[in-house]
């Protein structure tokens, strides 16, 4: 599968420090050989050369389940302050 700029995708290498974790594709680089390899960033840093094998697309439910995450920590922050 071919990802864009600013796709969600979840790393699959068992070698790299962000090994299932969900990030988004900064850039795309093509190689000499006309396969793509992308640059992945995540809240910790960022994967460079990783080929499309290695990334699966990161389910909407994830980016969902964050924005609730934050929305009942801003409600509690809030209830706190009461």
């Amino acid at each position: 599968m071919d990802y864009e700029k600013d796709d969600r995708v979840v790393l699959r290498d068992k070698h790299s420090e962000f090994d299932g974790d969900v990030g988004t594709v900064t850039q795309v680089m093509e190689t000499m050989f006309g396969d793509a390899t992308y640059t992945v960033s995540f809240e910790d840093g960022q994967e460079t050369g990783v080929p499309a094998d290695q990334l699966e697309p990161a389910e909407d439910v994830d980016a969902d389940t964050d924005a609730d995450a934050d929305a009942d920590a801003d409600a509690d922050a809030d209830e706190d302050e009461a």
